[in-house]
């Protein structure tokens, strides 16, 4: 057996243990996009059906482009789905930390019934009603936080894809906002935009050289 094959897996362990001693719903919450250069980052609250949830739930990382697309569908259409994006304005003001508990909130509050528990992905829990419970690397270990960060990753993806075509020439379609060797060259060539994290030092250091030259 393979190294990848022997990896574990994430389960409902945790939800239908939880389900049992104080009831649901149960949401998983989770995030992406807190490391880029550019875009905004975007949290995701998922409450699943225990009795029918999509096969192949995985952190969306573990996950190929396509497959992330279509679990991204199946979710939309059988669970209760809450979304929050905090915008590079609010990222710049609020720093990425306060902007991404801002959004997970936001996510739960997107939910059609306010969760009793809320497992969120990470160590730290932004103020929600209810019961929360943070589990590090838990998009690895709950699938109801797995399936939170495919619907934050596949929102995300889609939004940089876009800007990509209307800010041509940065590369957002492909690297998605990262600090890559593509995007550090566009940045050389072409300056901040609009989706530029100014607080971040990578997108300071550019700046400081352009008013400088």
């Amino acid at each position: 057996m393979s190294k990848s094959d022997s990896r574990l897996r994430p389960t409902f362990d945790i939800e239908r243990s939880e389900l049992e001693n104080i009831g649901g719903p149960i949401a998983g919450v989770d995030e992406a996009g807190r490391g880029p250069w550019a875009g905004p980052v975007v949290a995701a609250a998922v409450v699943l059906d225990p009795h029918e949830f999509p096969e192949g739930l995985d952190d969306s990382k573990q996950l190929s482009e396509g497959k992330r697309e279509t679990l991204f569908d199946i979710i939309m259409q059988t669970a209760d789905v809450g979304v929050g994006i905090a915008d590079v304005a609010r990222i710049d003001r609020d720093n990425i930390l306060a902007a991404t508990m801002w959004a997970m909130a936001e996510a739960v509050r997107g939910l059609a019934i306010p969760p009793r528990l809320t497992l969120i992905d990470g160590n730290r829990a932004p103020n929600l009603p209810g019961l929360t419970r943070t589990i590090i690397k838990g998009d690895a270990i709950s699938i109801s936080i797995s399936a939170a960060s495919i619907i934050a990753k596949v929102t995300r993806d889609r939004m940089m894809i876009k800007m990509g075509s209307t800010h041509p020439g940065y590369g957002f379609e492909k690297h998605k906002g990262y600090g890559t060797k593509v995007h550090h060259d566009a940045l050389a060539k072409l300056g901040v935009c609009e989706h530029h994290r100014k607080s971040f030092k990578p997108i300071k250091l550019v700046m400081a050289a352009t008013q400088s030259s």
